[in-house]
């Protein structure tokens, strides 16, 4: 029988549920919850601080993000910050009920769209020995691997082939997909459709880094198809039959999410302003030893830096946190702030927070430095998340430019 165990991320109890020993050990293992042991073969399962979906034969656990974003909102997060490319269509239309029923009915609709018309082909380069000559011969390899022999000949050649980057990708991805435990019965059958549709790519080995491809007029109708596929094959799993169930997992780290998307936003938002955008920017807190222990100083990471004529002008921080019910938050965020403005000698930092409200400027007593607490609320349009993310870009800007202004007029 189905069962479904739906929890919100910042959810801290939980009634015990009944589980089987081993089906608590692999949910465990997936990272999505932590299950601990109750009493009578009950067991409770709570968030371990991710979110997303583990199904486990019969049994779907799912973690919400918090402010109720849902699937289409997190696809887009996530394909926005390896992608600014992204577009809010390439997600469109996911309906956020059940995680894997979801994407499987998205890729496959997006898969079907791409190949419409047939898979598509492109040249690839070749290097390998043949008995024939193809292509050029590469002197230096067949000298060096074989001397003194005419055959093999060591050839290098393009290839017209179905066998390219963009359909390894999208045959991963279906294929990866197609081990997801209860999709429909439709749902398997289009993607089965779409796995013949792309005989002759090879398979991606597990675990392997996805092939480059870039975007152009030929590959168009693949877009939105390959932007999820790279999302599914960055963050789901799924194996068939281990042990005595079948199991996937989609499971990410919202933390991680929202201050990827902030990089990259704040990076295209920056670009046509002066300067450079940088994310985990290195920087040391104290000073270095006279002796010249480098090793011994205090290093720090800073999420997003934009210099100008490589010096900080302008620092952000990104925050997945909630505030407290008066909307206020920890006070480690600002004393951390503190520390970055003291170190890279700047006036004001952005505390960039994920929750909706206004911006707060905190000036710290006995310095010149200033706190911004400034959020974005994730549950928008992706449209209103990029004017958001913009509007800050400009805020930050106007500020450091109005203080270099008053700068220059003190000291004449």
């Amino acid at each position: 029988m189905f069962r479904s165990i739906v929890l919100d991320e910042l959810q801290s109890s939980a009634d015990p549920v009944l589980l089987d020993p081993e089906v608590a050990a692999m949910l465990r293992d997936t990272g999505l919850v932590t299950v601990l042991p109750a009493h009578g073969g009950m067991w409770t399962v709570l968030p371990a601080g991710t979110v997303g979906a583990v199904q486990i034969g019969d049994l779907l656990v799912e973690v919400k993000p918090k402010q109720k974003v849902g699937l289409g909102r997190l696809l887009f997060l996530l394909g926005y910050a390896g992608n600014p490319g992204f577009r809010p269509e390439d997600v469109a239309g996911i309906e956020d009920t059940d995680l894997f029923a979801a994407l499987g009915e998205s890729l496959a609709r997006q898969g079907l769209r791409a190949l419409e018309c047939g898979a598509l082909n492109g040249y690839v380069h070749v290097e390998e020995a043949l008995r024939t000559v193809r292509g050029r011969i590469r002197v230096g390899d067949q000298m060096t691997r074989r001397p003194g022999m005419l055959l093999p000949l060591e050839v290098a050649y393009d290839d017209f082939t179905v066998d390219i980057p963009e359909n390894r990708i999208l045959r991963a991805a279906i294929r990866l997909m197609m081990q997801v435990p209860r999709l429909s019965d439709d749902v398997r059958w289009k993607l089965a459709h779409l796995d013949s549709k792309l005989d002759g790519v090879s398979e991606l080995r597990f675990g392997a880094s996805l092939p480059a491809w870039s975007e152009s007029r030929l590959n168009e109708r693949y877009l939105p198809a390959l932007r999820l596929a790279e999302i599914i094959l960055r963050n789901m799993s799924a194996e068939a039959g281990l042990g005595t169930h079948s199991v996937a997992s989609f499971v990410v780290n919202m933390a991680t999410v929202f201050e990827d998307f902030l990089t990259t936003a704040l990076i295209e938002a920056l670009d046509t302003y002066r300067g450079e955008t940088v994310g985990q920017y290195p920087a040391f807190l104290d000073e270095a030893e006279p002796n010249g222990r480098s090793g011994a100083r205090v290093r720090m990471l800073v999420d997003i830096v934009h210099t100008i004529d490589r010096e900080p002008a302008m620092v952000f921080d990104a925050k997945y946190k909630a505030a407290s019910p008066g909307g206020s938050y920890p006070n480690a965020d600002h004393y951390q702030m503190l520390a970055y403005c003291t170190a890279l000698d700047v006036s004001r930092a952005w505390l960039v927070y994920a929750g909706p409200g206004n911006p707060r400027v905190r000036k710290i007593r006995n310095t010149e430095i200033s706190v911004v607490e400034f959020p974005i609320d994730l549950s928008q349009t992706p449209e209103c998340l990029l004017a958001r993310v913009e509007s800050l870009a400009v805020a930050s800007f106007l500020e450091w430019r109005i203080r270099q202004e008053i700068e220059v007029h003190s000291a004449s």
